[in-house]
């Protein structure tokens, strides 16, 4: 596997985990194969949307801050992951349903706000930026099912847990970056 694939599988692994979270939870009160698809597409434009605004903001930086800004677009994947851990030990409220109308607008946006950070890296990881949105786009439907499939199994043993190891691995994702940028990889 070359290390341009594998930057972009462990992106769009990484992306996918908290949408793979907050299925699960969405999944434990059961959705249709309708429901499925229609999220999926939902949370993965979402998170193509925001790579993609993400990328721009970083080409704009990036031009008035030469090399820093890939360190910086580095550093915001470390803040994003680590704001998604201390996200996965808060209880949530409510009964905002997440799978149609505003919610569903809510939750993909809320999920796809760590892809603004990621987007911004884009342009810093010598990676062709087609590729990794549908790979990005692919992996968040794949989770969404995934998520929604297993949600009923597994919700409530590890439904919390996947956010938190979703943060760790991008706040890691960041830092591995950073040293292959480092040192030239």
């Amino acid at each position: 596997m070359t290390a341009a694939i594998a930057k972009i599988v462990v992106l769009a692994i990484s992306l996918a985990l908290d949408v793979f979270a907050v299925c699960v939870g969405v999944g434990v009160r059961g959705r249709g194969e309708r429901d499925r698809l229609r999220i999926g597409i939902a949370f993965g434009s979402a998170e193509v949307s925001m790579n993609l605004i993400g990328a721009g903001l970083g080409r704009v930086i990036g031009h008035f801050i030469g090399e820093a800004a890939a360190y910086l677009g580095f550093a915001a994947l470390v803040g994003v992951g680590i704001y998604m851990v201390f996200e996965s030990f808060r209880e949530e409220t409510g009964q905002l349903d997440l799978s149609s109308g505003w919610g569903l607008l809510l939750a993909a946006i809320s999920i796809s706000l760590d892809s603004l950070g990621v987007g911004f890296t884009l342009p810093y990881l010598g990676l062709n930026v087609i590729i990794a949105l549908v790979a990005i786009f692919a992996a968040s439907i794949v989770a969404t099912s995934l998520g929604l499939s297993f949600g009923r199994i597994i919700g409530t043993r590890i439904g919390g847990a996947t956010g938190l190891i979703a943060g760790v691995l991008l706040a890691l994702t960041g830092v591995v970056f950073a040293i292959a940028r480092s040192q030239g990889i």
